[in-house]
């Protein structure tokens, strides 16, 4: 691995609980923590910078940093100006239900049920195309999605589970996750990974190095578990 003197990270502060501030403006969250384990980890120096999220792209493409942790979609078109590491966070669709449910909460027998989702979603081609047999209850949001099945209005939800564990982070008492996760990278996406420039490869395979060694040492299932007390696998 090609020794790197240190890594500029560059996030945003708007999206809890990956980065934010907390009241007394210092930058947190699980992307926060990730980036500072990985410079541990490579024994590098390590800065983090916020930037409004319509420019961050752009300030990684000016070398204004040496690598983006803010979410940054794997599209097509991004991976023209970069490149990216190996993903460090899925995010799987899964079923949410009224908590009496949850213990026999099988979707073979979702036929003739109401299932609630994100109108125009991946979610929603999901169902449509696996599960032709529920009545789809579709909404502008996963939270008005969740809200009805709080309701009663509709049996189950399907979603993006890290959406949705945030909901039920607040209301615990009503509804959990019911069944399997279900990883779908061609409709759901790949991930989370961490953006660097093109060509940039000692940066990339020094944060891939760390980011194994995180995943082997047990400290990224501590900052998972940290930050989503409602886990979603």
């Amino acid at each position: 691995m090609t020794p790197v003197p240190a890594i500029r990270f560059l996030t945003t502060a708007d999206f809890p609980p990956f980065n934010f501030r907390d009241a007394g403006g210092e930058l947190i969250g699980f992307n926060i923590d990730l980036a500072k384990r990985i410079c541990v980890e490579v024994n590098v120096a390590c800065t983090i910078q916020a930037w409004p999220w319509e420019q961050a792209a752009n300030a990684l493409s000016d070398s204004q940093g040496d690598a983006l942790i803010a979410g940054l979609a794997m599209s097509k078109e991004n991976g023209l100006l970069f490149d990216f590491s190996s993903i460090y966070l899925a995010l799987p669709g899964r079923f949410v239900a009224r908590a009496p449910d949850i213990g026999a909460f099988d979707p073979a027998t979702l036929a003739g049920k109401t299932v609630s989702v994100r109108r125009g979603s991946a979610h929603e081609a999901f169902l449509t195309r696996y599960l032709p047999e529920v009545t789809q209850l579709g909404f502008d949001s996963e939270i008005e999605a969740l809200e009805a099945l709080e309701s009663g209005d509709a049996d189950a939800f399907f979603g993006d589970a890290m959406r949705a564990s945030f909901w039920l982070n607040e209301n615990l008492t009503c509804c959990g996750f019911a069944g399997q996760p279900y990883f779908r990278p061609n409709l759901f996406g790949e991930g989370l990974a961490i953006a660097v420039p093109a060509g940039q490869d000692a940066v990339r395979h020094a944060i891939d190095w760390a980011l194994v060694r995180l995943k082997d040492n047990g400290a990224l299932d501590e900052l998972y578990l940290r930050w989503f007390p409602v886990g979603f696998y």
